[in-house]
Formats: C-alpha cells, sequence, structure tokens
C-alpha cells in the first residue's frame, strides 16, 4: 500500500484547521480557503493513483487529525 504523501496530509491538516476556525469565526475568507483546501486534497493525484477507499479516507482523517505524516 502506498503511503499518503505529505503535501495530501498537510492539505488535510490545514483543512482540519481552517474548518475549526470557520466554526468559530464564520468569515468568507476562511470559507474560500476552506473550498481551496477541498478541492485540492479531493482532486489530488494520489486519488487516480490509489483510488478513494474507505480504508485510504480514514487514513488521510487520521493523518489531517494530527496523526503521524504519510510518504
Amino acid at each position: 500500500m502506498r503511503p499518503i504523501p505529505d503535501d495530501l496530509a498537510q492539505a488535510q491538516q490545514e483543512w482540519h484547521a481552517t474548518y475549526r476556525l470557520l466554526a468559530e469565526r464564520p468569515r468568507a475568507d476562511l470559507r474560500r480557503r476552506l473550498y481551496r483546501l477541498s478541492t485540492a486534497v479531493l482532486f489530488h493525484p494520489y486519488w487516480r493513483e490509489r483510488g478513494r477507499t474507505s480504508a485510504a479516507w480514514a487514513e488521510l482523517r487520521g493523518l489531517g487529525r494530527g496523526g503521524r505524516s504519510g510518504g
């Protein structure tokens, strides 16, 4: 199994941080950032190679919440 790339894990971590900030302080700039990060995560080249399996998503979500970094 190919490890999750560092840039994808970083984007997911930033997504979680931005989501928490947006929940505390709803602002347009945070909504735009969350949208950009969502796009970066969802359309990352890793998914073309690996496929969007539930196991891969679970691993990425764990990394996004502060788990260890991937490949």
